[in-house]
């Protein structure tokens, strides 16, 4: 038999006399069943498997939202870009890409539509995250983050925002907590909706020269010479996301590292740069001979005289 559902409306909270547990008592004569929120909805009470008529008991749904475990935290990771196509390749829209990779290799699957924007839920350990790409456009971020820290029940310092930072060579990242939003019109948003006090991870995409050409420079597509770098950074802070989300900056900073710029291996001990660039002074080798031709041994000459004369020749 179907039950009628009646208008939602809460319970009066009480104190339990036994234990500090905050129960919602529903007044005597009325049919009640738990709601998913811990709100008292017409019809009997289900708890269990157990049907209770008469004054009901309205213990809160274990619901993780409301009522989280003792050492889970959570996180809701920002990353900030313009939605659609043809936005997706700027430097604007690195926060996206870093999201989207940190999705990827971490099996956070099934984005869906809140929040005005794109959102998907997933655990490092037992830290639970949230990954949000507003949809707003960048100078409206702060709208969609806010709906998302008041449906979690987050605060600010629970929030970690990624996006690109011209003041910062290519490839380059540093982390900060508050401070100034430094022109930029996603944080000014941000800052509008929630106060300064959040984490950031600041992606350095270089500047272009002057303040004019920033709009532009910042709203195309990263380069084809860029891509290596743009691969390593975002395979780094992958790499660190749960580092990232349990606050721990060091470690994350030292896996973008290991990627950005890893360590050479190598054997021995290593000599010193002036002894290996000092050329060695060249010595002179003893000159060698000229070889010298063989004399020619003249011919044998023949003796034609005949005896008396070769007398007659020794008396001479």
């Amino acid at each position: 038999m179907k039950t009628k559902m009646l208008q939602q409306t809460k319970c009066p909270q009480q104190k339990s006399k036994k234990t500090d547990t905050d129960i919602s008592v529903a007044p005597a004569g009325a049919y009640r069943r738990m709601g998913r929120d811990g709100v008292a909805i017409g019809g009997p009470v289900f708890r269990w498997g157990v049907i209770s008529f008469g004054p009901a008991v309205c213990y809160p749904w274990p619901n993780k939202r409301f009522y989280p475990r003792e050492g889970v935290r959570m996180k809701l990771i920002v990353g900030l870009g313009n939605p659609g196509a043809k936005y997706a390749g700027n430097r604007h829209n690195i926060g996206f890409m870093a999201l989207d990779r940190i999705a990827q290799d971490h099996g956070f699957a099934g984005w869906k539509t809140k929040h005005n924007g794109l959102t998907v839920e997933g655990r490092f350990g037992a830290d639970r995250v949230v990954l949000l790409k507003p949809e707003t456009f960048m100078n409206n971020s702060g709208q969609s983050v806010q709906s998302a820290m008041r449906f979690h029940k987050l605060e600010p310092a629970d929030v970690i925002v990624l996006h690109d930072e011209i003041d910062l060579a290519p490839g380059k990242v540093k982390c900060k907590t508050g401070g100034g939003h430094a022109g930029h019109n996603g944080l000014r948003s941000i800052h509008a909706h929630i106060g300064p006090d959040y984490d950031r991870v600041r992606l350095g995409v270089g500047h272009p020269g002057h303040k004019d050409a920033v709009p532009g420079y910042v709203l195309r597509d990263f380069a084809k010479a860029e891509q290596a770098w743009l691969d390593d950074v975002l395979r780094g802070i992958s790499d660190g996301a749960a580092d990232l989300a349990r606050g721990d900056t060091a470690k994350f900073m030292n896996a973008v590292a290991l990627r950005v710029a890893p360590p050479r291996s190598g054997t021995g001990t290593k000599k010193p740069a002036s002894a290996a660039a000092k050329p060695q002074a060249a010595v002179p080798k003893p000159a060698q001979p000229a070889p010298t031709q063989p004399k020619a041994e003249p011919a044998p000459q023949t003796d034609d005289r005949n005896p008396m004369q070769k007398l007659l020749d020794r008396f001479k």
